[in-house]
């Protein structure tokens, strides 16, 4: 099911290519690991120039007609109410055909903000890879360690709404200068072990139309760069901080599972 958050609140572009969940049945249906494909966030925009808003994904894939939503299954478990839904071109499958293994880079956001939740703007990130020496080079997976996974895992199965959108730190998707540097440093994609790797933003922050997610945005859409979710990284930021590292080969390949917007992720850190 395509979901435009306009239904939310009409200022809103984002576009989700699958049905929409909250984060407590999110982490209650399954604390995993996950890759978003190119379909999971497309936009309202005018890609012909008529003045008219078009739903569009990811290079100009059109809903409807790229990316094709199943009909609803109102009896089905949850996890199978929308089960058909076809991204073709910009399907998971595309990411399992061809491949993940780079070189992963750890950034300790939790070393630095602890549980507080805090949205790190570009300033802040800037002096925190320069305090702990992170280089950062073309083709990297970014890996932020929050410790939010930890908060779940330690909730066990039993998710608390007002605590989870209460606790760790995650990207300022607003800051225009942090998602320049996302552009500017080539990073392959940006895997973090919080919700949604950013921060949402609870209030408007512009008086015209503009994202609720705009990392997601500026990454998936417009950019064409992965994002990870609730990946856990404990034991290996822990390991690499120990022994004054940062980088390790990571292995991550998602399912081949053709025409999803999304998969459950099995990565392996070799250090």
């Amino acid at each position: 099911m395509t979901v435009s958050l306009e239904e939310i609140r009409p200022i809103f572009v984002d576009v989700l290519g699958e049905k929409a969940r909250t984060i407590t049945e999110k982490t209650r249906a399954s604390d995993v690991e996950g890759w978003d494909s190119f379909a999971h966030i497309g936009s309202r925009f005018d890609a012909d120039g008529d003045g008219k808003a078009e739903i569009v994904f990811y290079n100009g894939f059109r809903a409807g007609e790229d990316i094709v939503p199943a009909a609803e299954k109102p009896d089905a478990e949850p996890w199978a109410r929308y089960e058909g839904t076809q991204a073709k071109a910009l399907g998971i499958q595309n990411l399992a055909e061809h491949g993940v293994q780079g070189r992963g880079v750890m950034i300790d956001l939790h070393h630095h903000f602890g549980r507080e939740r805090h949205a790190v703007t570009y300033d802040e990130l800037r002096r925190i890879l320069d305090q702990d020496e992170v280089e950062i080079e073309r083709g990297d997976m970014l890996c932020f360690y929050t410790g939010f996974a930890d908060v779940i895992l330690e909730l066990r199965k039993n998710p608390d709404p007002k605590l989870l959108h209460g606790t760790c730190s995650g990207l300022e998707g607003r800051d225009e200068r942090l998602l320049q540097w996302v552009s500017d440093c080539g990073a392959a994609c940006l895997l973090a072990d919080n919700f949604a790797v950013e921060l949402i933003p609870t209030s408007i922050t512009k008086p015209m139309p503009h994202a609720a997610m705009p990392l997601h945005e500026h990454c998936i859409f417009k950019n064409g760069i992965h994002l990870g979710e609730l990946w856990y990284f404990t034991e290996l930021a822990r390991w690499l901080r120990a022994h004054g590292r940062n980088r390790f080969l990571l292995t991550a390949p998602p399912l081949r599972l053709p025409g999803a917007v999304g998969s459950p992720a099995t990565p392996i850190a070799t250090v």
